[in-house]
């Protein structure tokens, strides 16, 4: 330790007593001591979503990595629960989504009883003093220098860090080393109430003077700041342990810190040890008195004390453990702080703690006389205070320590570099924050059968993709469930099924002029190939003279006005009767050409475009409108953040077109930064699908619906093939439909609900015919232009109407349409400078 006596004489600030120096290397801390210290932040398995089988496995890897620890080792692992009321600060181009992201952000803050949970892994390692270092050297000959290299001690320590680490890669979701100013925020925050960031002084040394911004009282019931501490340590263990047996506590609804030390122990000095207690335990078998007996009478004693007997067989057992490498032996000291103001609301939380414990057969005392002993001894690089004994094996502590995760979800959006699309709520007092893009995919499964909530999902993830700036959606729409929400988004809901019905209305009604753009030599190139494709379907056999009469026909009609590149128009140059007869139903007349023959096409340019495609998918018309509506959307993908979304995808799988035209988007369209959410009501459709592949292979993150026929064996089957796991099936059995929904991804996993508020429920659950009448009723009395304060009038909500012209998170389209980063930053976090 550093000499005081020169300032004064004794340690009087809680700067004294904490370990930290210096900053030596990246995230690199030099101890008082001597020692090194590094610290990883790392989230396990989600306990919930894993089978006993993968959690015995995942445990018996971790022992597999802490017992190559040896004397001089010590580890810390430490679970923070902290407040999540952060609700990111986005801009929306339209009042939409931006009054539904008001809703939720209010919903988020009120609620005040969320919580999430941060983990990490705190090495150390004391290096052999100089003295055995100088022993050492006289055994070895021609070393060019002698002596201790702190350089080389250091690259020691770096490189086993990072082989240990590797290996809890494997199996554990995320793991990674704290930087320098991560470190610093990390140790602040373990001795601090307060959370911000700190930032890395120019010259990182006295890092306890630096760090330490609240002044420590001792006594029973110490206090921290303003705030009184409380701590539980764990002192009696249950005979059995199992992995996650502490998993309870990631639930509990309020801040603390969960902290596990563990000095470890070399084979030599862990067999020295228990050596010593068997001997000790074998002795206690018979007293004094039993041996003299024996001794006298030379008869062996009938009765020995049978408990002292199996504890001298359990340290024997353990002895054989070490023997054949399977387990190491560590001394630790598991703890949990808690705080509040209120010094009854602190003990009412230590006493929920200790509930917790104690229901898992473990012993814990609330500390009083040894108080700031045992709060010391949970602050990482403290190996001195608190030290408690008898030894356990490294595969018990593999149990107890929080390996286990709930999970909330990544913080932002990496592709986007931007917050999640939305937050959602999970078990346990955790939020939920859900983002499409795992790396730089986006593409999304969503799966659930009919009535399970899939429509409100997709239209929600619609309003709020809308955060990200210059972004653009697409739906294609079925049973005009999202219809509300394209139109209330200022939007373009247009129904392709009811251009081909005599009785259809004009609302909303499309008209399509594909050989529009035939001027231009690459469109007329596709528009050749999309005419081949409709005479092939009317069974018209392509020959080489054929294409050319297409295509010299495409060419003279190039030259004719705008209004007359009709289907109709081409039919009058064709010279081929076959061909004019093939072509009769997509002109004016026919049973398509009231779609295909239009003299001027209405398809809007909105951002967002939603087409119903209820009444078209089965019919003649399909492949060629889909055709060209594909072709015009793709025209619009410039490296915008698009989201393309296609509901009820188990029909468009029987389309072949269709199902062709989603095997590439989900093979090309990430390069062009598009989100492809593909809906299907089985998963049956999917796996029968010809492209069913690659709808697995490239939809990392798969959202699956309520099921209760889930555990039925025909189709717990299929979701076995779909990559989930006997657990998860049972939770999508069990899960409430039109409110959870189950998030599978190389992330993580998790069953979280949205928890619609009214404005939300008005926008994304309006599919009914009741709800259709009204819109068309709305948009007749000439509401389309402020249908989004129409509909929340309609719908009861006048608040909500009221607060559309005020809201403080819209920006004009002008600005939507600027260049910069694809959501607005959230304002800087605190920090701290030296």
């Amino acid at each position: 330790m550093m000499n005081l006596a020169e300032y004064r004489k004794r340690s009087s600030q809680l700067a004294d007593f904490l370990p930290w120096a210096a900053l030596i290397a990246q995230g690199v801390v030099l101890n008082k001591d001597g020692s090194f210290q590094r610290t990883a932040r790392f989230r396990g398995p989600d306990l919930d979503s894993a089978t006993p089988s993968e959690l015995v496995g995942t445990t018996a890897r971790l022992n597999n990595a802490l017992r190559r620890l040896g004397s001089g080792w010590a580890i810390f692992v430490e679970a923070q629960r902290n407040s999540a009321t952060d609700y990111p600060a986005s801009l929306f181009p339209d009042s939409a989504s931006a009054l539904l992201d008001i809703e939720r952000r209010e919903q988020f803050e009120e609620s005040g009883l969320l919580y999430e949970s941060c983990y990490f892994l705190t090495f150390v390692w004391l290096p052999p003093a100089e003295e055995a270092s100088r022993i050492e050297s006289w055994l070895y000959e021609g070393r060019e220098k002698g002596g201790v290299d702190p350089w080389e001690l250091l690259n020691s320590f770096v490189d086993r860090t990072d082989r240990i680490l590797h290996l809890v890669e494997g199996f554990v979701p995320e793991a990674g080393w704290l930087d320098d100013a991560e470190t610093l925020t990390y140790l602040h925050s373990t001795i601090s109430t307060k959370r911000h960031r700190v930032r890395v002084p120019e010259t990182p040394v006295h890092l306890d003077a630096l760090l330490a911004d609240q002044p420590l009282a001792g006594g029973l019931e110490p206090r921290l700041g303003d705030f009184h501490l409380r701590t539980l340590t764990v002192i009696g263990f249950p005979t059995v342990t199992f992995p996650g047996i502490l998993d309870d506590l990631n639930r509990l609804a309020f801040p603390y810190r969960w902290s596990t030390r563990a000095i470890m122990l070399d084979k030599t000095d862990a067999t020295r040890l228990v050596t010593k207690i068997r001997r000790q335990w074998f002795a206690k078998r018979k007293s004094i008195a039993a041996i003299l007996k024996e001794v006298l009478t030379n008869e062996q004693s009938v009765l020995v004390d049978s408990d002292a007997a199996n504890k001298a067989a359990d340290a024997d057992a353990a002895l054989q453990d070490l023997g054949s490498d399977q387990v190491g032996e560590v001394y630790v000291t598991a703890t949990v702080t808690v705080w509040d103001t209120d010094p009854a609301i602190a003990d009412e939380k230590l006493r929920l703690t200790e509930k917790v414990i104690q229901s898992r057969d473990f012993t814990a005392i609330a500390e009083s006389v040894n108080a700031i002993e045992a709060w010391l001894g949970s602050i990482p690089g403290q190996t001195y205070a608190n030290v408690r004994q008898p030894p356990i094996s490294t595969l018990n502590l593999a149990h107890m320590i929080p390996l286990s995760a709930v999970w909330a979800g990544p913080a932002k959006d990496e592709h986007f570099d931007a917050p999640p699309l939305f937050y959602a709520r999970t078990q346990g007092s955790t939020p939920f924050r859900f983002s499409l893009h795992v790396g730089d995919v986006g593409h999304t499964m969503v799966v659930g059968p009919t009535g399970a909530g899939k429509s409100v999902l997709l239209a929600m993830m619609a309003l709020q993709f809308r955060r990200y700036l210059r972004s653009q959606v697409f739906a294609f729409d079925f049973g005009g469930s999202i219809r509300a929400a394209t139109l209330a988004m200022n939007g373009d809901w247009q129904d392709l099924g009811g251009s081909l019905s005599d009785d259809a209305s004009p609302i909303d009604t499309l008209a399509l002029q594909p050989l529009a753009g035939i001027h231009d030599t690459p469109e007329r190139a596709w528009a050749a190939d999309w005419l081949v494709d409709i005479l092939i379907r009317e069974g018209v056999t392509i020959t080489p003279d054929i294409k050319e009469h297409l295509w010299t026909a495409l060419t003279s009609l190039a030259s004719a006005p705008i209004g007359e590149r009709t289907i109709t128009g081409l039919t009058v140059l064709l010279q081929s009767s076959v061909l004019k007869q093939a072509l009769r139903p997509y002109c004016i007349g026919g049973p398509y050409g009231r779609l295909l023959d239009a003299e001027m096409e209405c398809l809007g340019d909105a951002q967002v475009q939603a087409f119903e495609t209820e009444g078209l998918i089965g019919t003649g018309a399909a492949p060629a409108v889909l055709s060209y509506l594909f072709h015009r959307i793709e025209s619009r993908f410039d490296g915008r953040p698009s989201l393309l979304i296609i509901d009820e995808g188990w029909r468009a799988l029987d389309d072949g077109g269709f199902a062709q035209k989603i095997k590439e988007w989900l093979k090309t369209l990430r390069k062009k930064n598009v989100s492809v959410v593909f809906s299907s009501q089985s998963l049956a459709d999917i796996e029968a699908s010809p492209i069913a592949p690659v709808i697995v292979e490239s939809c990392p993150t798969r959202i699956f619906l309520a099921n209760e026929r889930a555990i039925e064996p025909q189709i717990t089957s299929i979701y076995e093939r779909f990559g989930l796991n006997a657990r998860q099936i049972e939770i999508i059995a069990r899960a409430t439909p039109k409110r959870d929904y189950y998030c599978q991804s190389r992330r993580g996993n998790r069953l979280f609900e949205l928890g619609l508020g009214s404005v939300a429920l008005t926008l994304c659950a309006a599919s009914t015919k009741t709800d259709h009448a009204l819109i068309d009723a709305l948009i007749r009395d000439g509401a389309r232009p402020y249908f989004l304060e129409a509909w929340l009038e309609a719908n009861g909500l006048h608040w909500a109407a009221d607060l559309v012209p005020d809201l403080p998170n819209v920006i004009d389209r002008s600005a939507e349409m600027t260049s910069g980063p694809a959501s607005i930053p959230l304002s800087p976090e605190e920090e701290i400078a030296p």
